[in-house]
């Protein structure tokens, strides 16, 4: 029996891929590890073990002491922060014996600041770019841009963080910030063309499948509703960032739809928040994971059923 650990299980992405994974058809064995005494983690897990911070000195040291006692085989990041703190230890932890669902190191960096991604982007497929800024006075970003437009965290996640700039007095409350931590970007298209599209590709960085949903965001910056689409030219845009950025296993790129061109918001080097509405429509990219990683087996294009899914609230009762 394979044992998985899948950190962040108390979050939305945590265990949408822990439920997507008792979809396997050998019983697998799954540890759930959160920072979190009080979750709803340990109602989709078969052992739960409460975690340090992830940047707490002592994290590396605790989490190789987990692949240990519970001999794990793979280990799942499905937030930001594990992701790269994985990435820059990534001989400790393999070394402590498991594989790790982990991105190309290149992309992991490129994705960890948005300026550095941005250039990278601009220079490899500056059609797919958003226009970006990080310095300027305010006529000048007004008058490149128009008004609104938008000041994002160059660090960041989920829509966290993003001021839209409707006038002078609004810019100048985050001026100091422009550069150090913050990019000026237009408005680019509207919400209700708004795209996540998953990738899972290779060791060669070649495409082996993906899924579009049309997608609307809650207030935290997850997907809320989503329905399964067609993406006009999604396929050779997919095929293009996935050479130009080394990606692979999965990968998450989210679009909008500006006059009638793809533009991309952001990459992320993981599995994202909408994992367990793809699995339900028949995309289980855990699934793929674990086959791809722990056994070389390369994934193939499933049949997506067609569909809409909303999000709400439920409860979890422990006896």
């Amino acid at each position: 029996m394979k044992t998985v650990l899948v950190s962040g299980a108390s979050g939305i992405v945590g265990y949408g891929i822990l439920r997507s994974l008792r979809k396997a058809a050998e019983p697998l064995r799954l540890i759930g590890t959160s920072i979190y005494p009080d979750s709803v983690a340990p109602a989709f897990c078969d052992v739960f073990e409460l975690a340090p911070p992830t940047r707490a000195e002592e994290y590396v040291d605790w989490l190789c002491a987990m692949i240990r006692k519970h001999k794990v085989d793979l280990l799942i990041p499905p937030i930001e922060c594990d992701v790269y703190k994985w990435n820059d230890h990534r001989i400790a932890l393999e070394s402590a014996g498991a594989r790790l669902l982990l991105n190309h190191p290149r992309l992991i960096g490129l994705c960890q600041d948005k300026w550095p991604f941005y250039l990278e982007l601009a220079r490899c497929a500056p059609e797919l770019a958003i226009p970006t800024r990080i310095d300027g006075a305010f006529e000048s970003l007004a008058d490149e841009f128009s008004l609104p437009f938008l000041l994002k965290p160059r660090r960041g996640y989920a829509s966290k963080g993003i001021v839209q700039i409707k006038d002078k007095a609004g810019f100048e409350a985050q001026q100091d910030r422009l550069g150090s931590h913050l990019m000026a970007q237009p408005l680019v298209g509207s919400p209700e063309e708004e795209y996540t599209v998953s990738g899972f590709f290779d060791r060669q960085n070649a495409r082996c499948c993906h899924m579009a949903l049309k997608r609307k965001l809650s207030a935290e910056g997850f997907t809320q509703t989503a329905e399964v689409a067609v993406l006009e030219g999604a396929e050779a845009v997919l095929d293009k960032l996935g050479r130009a950025f080394n990606a692979v296993g999965p990968t998450n790129f989210q679009f909008r739809v500006h006059d009638g061109e793809l533009k991309l918001l952001e990459i992320n080097p993981r599995i994202s928040s909408a994992t367990s509405i793809r699995t339900a429509f028949g995309y289980n990219e855990s699934l793929m994971s674990l086959d791809f990683f722990l056994a070389q087996r390369r994934p193939v294009q499933p049949q997506i059923r067609p569909g809409r899914a909303v999000r709400y609230i439920e409860d979890y009762i422990f006896p």
